[in-house]
């Protein structure tokens, strides 16, 4: 199937980084293209948050979440990390955006109501 790939984006709660980087791994192998978030603010990358003021981290988070909504229009579906059910806020908007625009859903676990 060379040059027919589907490109998922991995959405959830970057406090689940062991989880994200396996399921990018196995749907990398699998044959798609795999967008991810560009880093992991719930563990590992606190450097990122460090230092910054309440203005600059609101700005910066508002931009990360608009820039995932736009990874998510690149996409033919999203890929739901959601360990133990557990979904946020900003994923719940994620999984809304897919839904409105079209786009396919799946998610790590099954969900009772998606």
């Amino acid at each position: 199937m060379v040059g027919e790939y589907k490109v998922i984006t991995l959405c959830g709660s970057t406090r689940f980084k062991d989880e994200f980087m396996e399921m990018q791994k196995k749907l990398t192998l699998e044959g798609n293209i795999v967008i991810s978030v560009g880093l992991f603010g719930h563990s590992g990358d606190n450097e990122v948050w460090e230092n910054m003021d309440e203005g600059t981290l609101t700005r910066t988070k508002e931009m990360l979440d608009d820039m995932h909504k736009r990874k998510i229009d690149m996409s033919d579906e999203i890929f739901v990390i959601n360990v133990g059910g557990y979904i946020g806020s900003s994923t719940k908007s994620e999984i809304e955006y897919a839904r409105h625009h079209g786009k396919g859903i799946r998610y790590l676990e099954e969900t009772v109501c998606s």
